[in-house]
Parts: structure tokens; C-alpha cells; sequence
């Protein structure tokens, strides 16, 4: 299996259909904390994880239960399509797990209904042990507290054709590394070529007003604010490439898959990707694999974004000490990298990413990958709110498509974007 870097993608969003019926206050059900024994039989639900991953997490039941033998955890497995929609349906019947395996847009509509415990007052103690960023990233704008644990991160590398660069005029040792950097190199490049070589093969998405440095919401959490003077300039380059042809004229109807070939057939000069990529470019691609480069993700930031999985207790557990302490056993940092070594992701425990595992070369492709994405990690952010929905991203990526075609202004496109949204949110 390989687990996908935008972990929502899956999911319809939680937010369009959790029913109202089961909203309540906001915060966690009782607020208590979660001292007291761990006993008691709990169940624990995962996203798609039991195809592949079945002894790994009957071991790890089978330890905790050692741990703690007046516990008993029962694993159940719900599969990615509908995994929002099966969420949504135990949340109005009252059937929702102990322990639920969810992403940051998940966790926002069970958190405003008082399902997801607030680990910032159950369990304040182990913060210390995750890197802040993912620690922050199931908060929930205009709440106070953190309402999972976080476990695995993925995070993916900038390829780029060193030849093509080359070729350009520009020094293949320094691919760029903030926008206005990649917006210089792309017009040279689209120029060099005369329009035969794009520099990127997507639209800008909301981690890309991120990374740019621009506002995605207010600090009430009750609208966005992408259409800020940053956002305007974002979209506003991208407009000046897409002209220029150095965005792919195909960016507007682009998918990972389109891009990645786009890429492969060196008719675009950068792409994210990951190790799996360059296992293909060396066997699809030779010519590219010789020449290929790997950099950080562009940031004005200087922090790249990351994808984030959690472990969220839900809040009105019979069990709760129990809940708690497997939530916060399945995510420590030894089954964290347990787990890392057996899929290709990465912890985001403290310190995790230090071990030799993520830091020391062994000449092939997969470790130069993991290393690079690891370093970047350690200060990635995840740039997309946990607010933000697929209708939304849609949304966005309709209205830049207008822009980029000349149909209106950048500015009226993310006015138009941010009204489109916040109607969303309210709806949610």
C-alpha cells in the first residue's frame, strides 16, 4: 500500500455531513483528564491500514495489552472510500470508537461537536514528546486546544531537470528555492526553450498561498483571508507564467498523474515527488534520472508543508485512561519508527528524525529521498487549514483557472474564492 500524501484526497470532507443533530458546544465532551487506571476494552479504528499492515498492528495490540493487562483493544479497519461518511454516520448514532485514526479535516467538525477530546487539557504531559508543528496541526482555528495525536507525517521533495536547466542559462547547482526565484527561472526558461518547456505543471493550491507567505484565515477562524495583498501577488506571477507558457498550458485541468508524466517526458523542468518517482525515472526515464535533481520544496516561509495523520480519543470514551494511553502508545516513538520502516513515511516524534534511518546516505535513490524529506520536516508546518474542505479546494482552483485565462482580475478571482468558501464554512 502506499499511503497518500495528502491524506484528505480520500475523504469527502467530514464538515459537509456531519449531521447537526450531533453538534454540541465545541470542546470535548466532559473535560476531565485522563489520570486514573488503564483498564477496561476499548475499540480502535484505522483508515485503510489492515491489507498491509495486519501483524504490525496485532503486535502492537498484543504489547499494549502486556503493557496493560486489564485492557482489551479490539481493531477494527474501515476502508478510504467513505471513511468520512462512516465517521459521520457513528458520530450521529452515538457508535463512534474509542481511538479513531483521522486527518486535520476530520478532526474540525467532531472537535466543534464536542466528540474529540482536547489532549491539551487530558494529557498536557506529552506534548514535549512531537514535533511542534505537528502537534499544532489538529488545532482547530477560533478553539482552544489540540484534539489528536499526531502520528505520521509525509512530506515530498522538488525534483528538477538539471539539463533543462542548463540549457537555460542557469546554474543547475542552484535550483530555486524561494517564488520570486522560480518565477525569474521559469520565464527564462520558457523563453530559452521559446515555450517549449514549462518550469511547473500546476495551478497554485492553498499550501502554495501558505509557503508564500500570505494569510489563509482569520485568527478567529471564522473566514478566510487568502485574497491578502500576498495572495493577490501569488496569483498574479502565476498569471505572468501561465502566459509565458512556463506554467503548462495544461496546468488548469492537471493531475498528479498528468504532471508527474509531463515530467517524465521532460517537457516540465520541476515537480514534487517522492522515492517511488525516482525508481520510475530510472526505469522509464533514464536520460531524466541521469540529470535529475532534488531540493526543498519553494518557501518564502523557509518551512515546507507537511501531510499529517492523527490518533484522536473520542471525548465521551467509558474508558477514557485506557483511550489515552493507546492512542499515545500507537504514536511514541518507538512504534513510530517501527512503522516508518515498514511503509515510506515519516514520525513525528521529537527527535525521531535524528536516528542514522533518516540521516545517513547509503548511495540509493530511496534513502536520498527520505533524508532530504526528513531534513525538511523537522520545521514543515501544514499549510492547509483543518477548515478547508474539498469543496473548497475546488472552489479555489475554479476561480484561479479564470484568472489565469484572463476571464477576470487575480484579485477577483480570490474575492470570488473567499466568498465561495466562507459560504462553505458556514454551511459546515
Amino acid at each position: 500500500m502506499r499511503i497518500p500524501r495528502r491524506a484528505a484526497a480520500a475523504a469527502v470532507v467530514l464538515a459537509t455531513v456531519l449531521p447537526l443533530s450531533a453538534c454540541g458546544g465545541g470542546g470535548d465532551g466532559d473535560a476531565s483528564d485522563a489520570s486514573g487506571k488503564v483498564e477496561g476494552n476499548i475499540t480502535f479504528q484505522t483508515w485503510n491500514l489492515q491489507a498491509n499492515f495486519k501483524g504490525y498492528f496485532n503486535g502492537l495490540i498484543a504489547d499494549f495489552e502486556k503493557k496493560y493487562p486489564d485492557t482489551h483493544v479490539k481493531w477494527v479497519d474501515r476502508p478510504g472510500e467513505g471513511y468520512a461518511d462512516k465517521i459521520s454516520a457513528d458520530a450521529a448514532g452515538g457508535t463512534l470508537p474509542d481511538v479513531v485514526n483521522v486527518s486535520p479535516d476530520l478532526v474540525a467538525p467532531l472537535a466543534k461537536a464536542g466528540l474529540a477530546l482536547d489532549l491539551d487539557k487530558a494529557a498536557p504531559q506529552y506534548r514535549k514528546e512531537y514535533l511542534d508543528g505537528a502537534w499544532k496541526a489538529h488545532q482547530v482555528p477560533g478553539m482552544q486546544g489540540t484534539y489528536a495525536f499526531p502520528w505520521y507525517l509525509n512530506t515530498g521533495p522538488m525534483f528538477y531537470n538539471k539539463r533543462l536547466f542548463k540549457e537555460a542559462g542557469l546554474d543547475p547547482e542552484k535550483p530555486p528555492t524561494t517564488y520570486d526565484e522560480i518565477f525569474a527561472d521559469g520565464l527564462q526558461l520558457a523563453k530559452k526553450s521559446k515555450g517549449k518547456v514549462a518550469t511547473l505543471a500546476n495551478v497554485p493550491t492553498i499550501e502554495d498561498f501558505g509557503r508564500y507567505g500570505g494569510q489563509l484565515m482569520n485568527k478567529a477562524g471564522t473566514g478566510f483571508a487568502f485574497n491578502d495583498s500576498k495572495g493577490v501577488e501569488l496569483l498574479t506571477h502565476y498569471k505572468e507564467l501561465y502566459d509565458a507558457k512556463a506554467l503548462d498550458p495544461q496546468a488548469l485541468t492537471a493531475t498528479p498523474e498528468s504532471s508527474g508524466h509531463k515530467f517524465l517526458t521532460e517537457s516540465v523542468a520541476m515537480n514534487p515527488g517522492s522515492a517511488l518517482d525516482l525508481a520510475n525515472f530510472k526505469k522509464q526515464a533514464p536520460s531524466l534520472y541521469k540529470n535529475i535533481g532534488i531540493t526543498d520544496q519553494v518557501s518564502n516561509t523557509g518551512n515546507a508543508n507537511m501531510y499529517v495523520m492523527g490518533v484522536m480519543v473520542n471525548s465521551r470514551t467509558k474508558h477514557k485512561p485506557a483511550a489515552v494511553a493507546f492512542a499515545h502508545y500507537v504514536t511514541d516513538a518507538t512504534r513510530q519508527m517501527e512503522f516508518a520502516k515498514k511503509v515510506a513515511i515519516f514520525p513525528s516524534t521529537a527527535g525521531s528524525l535524528n536516528d542514522p534511518y533518516f540521516t545517513k546516505e547509503d548511495g540509493t535513490d530511496e534513502t536520498r529521498v527520505r533524508i532530504a524529506a526528513a531534513k525538511s520536516l523537522k520545521t514543515a508546518v501544514n499549510y492547509t487549514p483543518v477548515l478547508f474542505s474539498e469543496q473548497m479546494k475546488t472552489a479555489l482552483r475554479n476561480e484561479i483557472a479564470k484568472a489565469l485565462q484572463g476571464k477576470q482580475s487575480p484579485k477577483e478571482a480570490l474575492d470570488n474564492a473567499i466568498k465561495a468558501c466562507d459560504r462553505l464554512l458556514q454551511q459546515s
